[in-house]
């Protein structure tokens, strides 16, 4: 397969002759013009937002027709499929879990649609079924996200969602007899399901008002906590709500003894609010008990670690934008009386958790891992070693426990789960991983370059080891920038497939994001976004210019924010980037605020509901950027039917607007996924949608004969 691939390489790839003839469905422009703030902004292809219209499925289906005629005319798409199927197929298992004395984990054979929930009574000892979600829809279209053991070990609450959306409901299953309960919780969004210690109920979030109501999925305001008693002939109970602050999202947890429950809101990506309700006894909670302040104010982070008599420990980002862990008497909400337990440091904390009498702490080196371990008096006990350089991070132990597992990977290193010992600072594989993908051929080069403002920015390089940098190799620049998230080292079968091409694959870590602490990511939100587009156009005048790549071989790919990123920078600079791959994008700047989760979005972006805003959100947004006359990248924009989150008519819009202005033979095609959503695929599609993008990319690259 290696040696078709190369060929395939190896010849010249210009764009069929198909691309010559690309005939765009028509599309009808609309009268709609916006004033903000005296400026007016036509929206032509406002009827695109109107998801369930006729005149909007007509489109769609003339557009995916348009679009797949043109891939299926790519001889390098079916040998590209093969072998991405070829190294999706190994064992991939999930993070486990600790509850009722049981481990549980989702683990996939390889090809499965999706993964399949375990339990098991000690590492080692044999593993049990105890739910394939493959059995909920033969295709794979009705996802199962979340999963909760009760902590008797007789029931599991677990989410269904059509397509992956944001909208699931939760059902009940008695793990004894394998059914489903008749009682279900319907229309949650944004939820976790955290039991009480008696196994009699759980907690859970929904928007107020959505139990029944026909228009559930485009609820955003009155998120609340409410706890479904086991049976359905006690109604559920609300438990918490913040009338007075419609817009935060709100959720639960309750500590692994039972007897505290945890309470947080958020209305975006810079903080958090904490209370702490008293539930009594594990054998007898108080539904009723009244939560108490932890931390009033959200303009940091506050996430719980656990309770030791009176003393809870938590982490936080307050006075510390780099992190540290405090602790704190309960029902004392003066964070100025806050004792600091583990110090904020150089290293920013990406991830804490509370085992027995230890805290272990992952902090990020130039976007590296370090797993240190602490007692709750902060001396340190040392550091756990990794196997390389790369990312640890799903913590996952409990505070009564002895052990914990992780995850880590690398750009070459298939993710591995990994238990923990703390006290012997020791680590031991937990089903290792037999990837097919050879990865002593591959290095992965820990690069900076400067930005136009000249702040040093990561980069990553993955490619084969002794490549020539004549600027011959077809190359993918990815990035995201955006909401506190770090874009951190990891392997992918379909990074492992680009590499397998021949390929360059690099990773910039602009601003935006938390791989360097809050300040990082306050460098890239608002009006300092276009920061972000800098760091990102710089990272591609880097590869260029250190001979990676040219030009006319590097593509560019992101997903939602990154989607974002991507249609940005198509636009800043054509000149820059032969192919374009924006994945469910938030196109539409102007309006995002306006559907789902969009007002959560509004502390990274700002609002056009501002002057300042508008002013600032308008000078980049793509949608409103895309100039008549010009020649952008080839553009594939991906999307899916069913996402709630970042709603397809973004990347609908986007396309109609840049089919109509673009005067060059260059395509701009849209690929939309039926009965998908914003992060949710089944197996063979994701394999096939990565296909139709690498097989575009390079359709649309100039390769060297």
């Amino acid at each position: 397969m290696r040696l078709a691939l190369a060929f395939l390489l190896a010849g010249s790839l210009a764009a069929p002759a198909f691309a010559q003839s690309l005939v765009y469905p028509p599309t009808t422009k609309g009268p709609v013009v916006d004033d903000y703030f005296g400026t007016k902004v036509p929206d032509p292809y406002r009827w695109l937002e109107d998801l369930e219209s006729p005149e909007t499925a007509k489109w769609v289906a003339a557009e995916n027709q348009v679009t797949y005629a043109y891939l299926d005319q790519l001889p390098q798409r079916e040998p590209i499929r093969k072998r991405l199927t070829e190294l999706w197929n190994y064992q991939r298992t999930n993070v486990p879990v600790r509850e009722a004395g049981q481990i549980w984990f989702r683990q996939n054979s390889g090809l499965q649609r999706q993964s399949v929930l375990y339990r098991q009574s000690a590492v080692g000892a044999s593993p049990a079924l105890a739910l394939d979600p493959n059995v909920l829809s033969p295709d794979g279209s009705v996802a199962m996200a979340q999963w909760a053991p009760s902590p008797d070990g007789k029931w599991l609450a677990y989410t269904s969602a059509a397509g992956g959306s944001d909208v699931k409901d939760i059902h009940l299953r008695n793990l004894g007899s394998g059914k489903d309960a008749a009682e279900a919780v319907l229309h949650v969004k944004f939820t976790g399901m955290a039991w009480t210690r008696d196994s009699k109920g759980f907690f859970y979030s929904r928007y107020k008002g959505t139990e029944t109501a026909a228009d559930f999925a485009k609820a955003s305001e009155h998120h609340q906590v409410w706890y479904h008693p086991l049976g359905a002939k006690t109604p559920d109970r609300l438990i918490f709500e913040r009338p007075e602050q419609p817009r935060e999202g709100t959720w639960a947890s309750v500590s692994d003894d039972g007897t505290k429950l945890f309470l947080s809101t958020s209305s975006g990506a810079t903080g958090s609010r904490l209370w702490i309700a008293d539930l009594g006894t594990a054998a007898k909670p108080n539904l009723a008990a009244k939560p108490v302040v932890v931390a009033a104010e959200d303009d940091a982070h506050h996430n719980p670690l656990g309770v030791v008599d009176r003393t809870v420990y938590l982490y936080t980002t307050f006075e510390a934008p780099k992190g540290r862990i405090v602790s704190t008497e309960v029902g004392n909400s003066d964070r100025s009386k806050w004792k600091t337990v583990v110090p904020q440091s150089e290293a920013p904390i990406s991830e804490t958790l509370m085992i027995g009498n230890r805290l272990v702490v992952i902090r990020l080196v130039d976007v590296q891992s370090r797993v240190q371990v602490y007692g709750l008096d902060g001396a340190s006990e040392g550091e756990i070693a990794l196997p390389e350089p790369g990312t640890a991070d799903e913590l996952s132990g409990r505070t009564d426990g002895t052990d914990f597992f992780l995850s880590f990977t690398s750009y070459l290193r298939p993710r591995t789960v990994y238990r923990c010992d703390p006290a012997k600072r020791t680590m031991e594989p937990f089903y290792a991983p037999k990837s097919p993908f050879d990865a002593s051929q591959y290095e992965t080069r820990a690069l900076f370059y400067n930005s136009k403002d000249g702040t040093r920015v990561p980069l990553f390089v993955t490619l084969k080891k002794g490549v020539t940098l004549d600027g011959s190799h077809p190359t993918i620049l990815h990035g995201y920038g955006g909401f506190n998230v770090p874009e951190l080292p990891a392997y992918t079968p379909a990074v492992a497939g680009w590499l397998d091409m021949g390929g360059v694959y690099a990773v910039a870590n602009i601003r935006g994001g938390s791989e360097y602490g809050e300040a990082w990511h306050q460098a890239g939100v608002r009006d300092r976004k276009q920061n972000v587009f800098d760091d990102f156009i710089a990272a591609a005048e880097y590869l260029i210019r250190e001979r990676y790549t040219t030009s006319s071989r590097l593509g560019i790919q992101g997903g939602s924010n990154g989607g974002l990123l991507v249609g940005a920078c198509m636009i800043q600079r054509p000149d820059l980037f032969a192919v374009a791959l924006p994945a469910v994008g938030v196109m539409d700047m102007m309006r995002f605020h306006k559907f789902t989760a969009g007002p959560f979005w509004t502390e990274d972006y700002g609002s056009s509901d501002d002057a300042a805003g508008a002013k600032y959100i308008l000078a980049y947004s793509p949608l409103q950027n895309l100039k008549p006359g010009s020649c952008y990248p080839a553009t594939l924009v991906t999307t899916a039917d069913r996402d709630d989150r970042v709603v397809p008519s973004h990347s609908f819009k986007f396309a109609a607007m840049l089919q109509a202005v673009q005067t060059c033979a260059k395509p701009a095609l849209i690929r939309v996924e039926v009965a998908g959503s914003h992060g949710y695929r089944p197996t063979d599609r994701i394999i096939a949608e990565v296909a139709d993008e690498y097989a575009f990319a390079l359709a649309n690259m100039e390769l060297p004969k």
